[in-house]
């Protein structure tokens, strides 16, 4: 397994493997790497002849206020884990090698990216989708592989490799979940175990959900205030940013659910971020 750090080498390499006629499936992470990633990594590695793994803290999706300096990192440790799991090529770059000092483009989904929480963060997701553009340029994935975690940015990114004819197809995966029922993410490591605690309650609000949902109830308002009534009552650390039940595709609210329709929660606890949601 290679770790490489200039994207002209990186190109190279894909081109010698797309000659041969072999498949080439794309993890694109900040590192950090958790269960989740890797169950990223393994599908990949199921559906695609060779594996490439990104590992780069990207500025552009960091706000002034948020972590980008206390973002987690330990490339020794993922390097590591990605060498055991038999992924051909590691892509780690420095912020020099994916923004040039005059770097003035910028990729933005528009719509989809200014709701939920691009309302809170507007300079987020074009900072997601610049970088994974630059990312499926370099690498050239047959496909890219996604968390459903993160479910605007997954639904953004499919968006947009569609209106820009970008050649990968975009692959969701479902949320990983810690033995409590967290979902798993590398900001997990910020909670206190009393906020990690209060925090547990966003996994058994999927489960209230989806079992209002198979009583009968198909209401999205009742559903999603029982859900708010829940979190003030038995976890006050959580600050709600949204609870909402969306069409899967365009991320508008749904006044009935019908299947394939998304509850998308966000909340914070203290200063840490956290997302988790449910596919009817």
């Amino acid at each position: 397994m290679l770790v490489i750090q200039e994207p002209a080498n990186i190109k190279e390499m894909i081109s010698h493997w797309k000659e041969d006629g072999q498949t080439v499936g794309l993890v694109p992470t900040m590192g950090f790497l958790h269960a989740g990633h890797l169950s990223l990594v393994k599908e990949s590695i199921i559906q695609c002849d060779r594996t490439v793994v990104s590992i780069f803290v990207n500025p552009t999706q960091f706000s002034p206020n948020e972590d980008l300096a206390s973002y987690p990192r330990d490339l020794d440790k993922d390097v590591a884990l990605l060498d055991k799991e038999g992924v051909d090529l590691i892509f780690a770059p420095h912020e020099e090698n994916m923004y040039a000092a005059d770097f003035c483009t910028i990729v933005e989904v528009g719509g989809l990216s200014q709701k939920l929480a691009g309302q809170h963060r507007p300079t987020h997701f074009q900072g997601v989708t610049t970088v994974c553009a630059k990312l499926f340029n370099i690498v050239q994935p047959d496909k890219s592989f996604f968390g459903q975690k993160d479910y605007q940015q997954t639904i953004i990114l499919q968006q947009m490799v569609k209106d820009l004819n970008i050649p990968t197809r975009i692959i969701m995966m479902p949320i990983i979940r810690e033995p409590d029922g967290l979902a798993m993410s590398s900001r997990n490591t910020y909670l206190s175990p009393d906020q990690r605690k209060q925090s547990l309650i966003l996994s058994q609000m999927v489960k209230l959900a989806q079992e209002i949902y198979q009583g009968g109830e198909e209401y999205s308002e009742y559903i999603c205030q029982k859900i708010k009534q829940q979190i003030q009552q038995y976890s006050p650390l959580l600050e709600i940013k949204y609870i909402t039940i969306v069409d899967p595709l365009t991320l508008e609210p749904v006044n009935k659910i019908s299947k394939g329709d998304v509850l998308l929660m966000e909340v914070y606890v203290g200063r840490t971020r956290l997302y988790d949601n449910h596919i009817f």
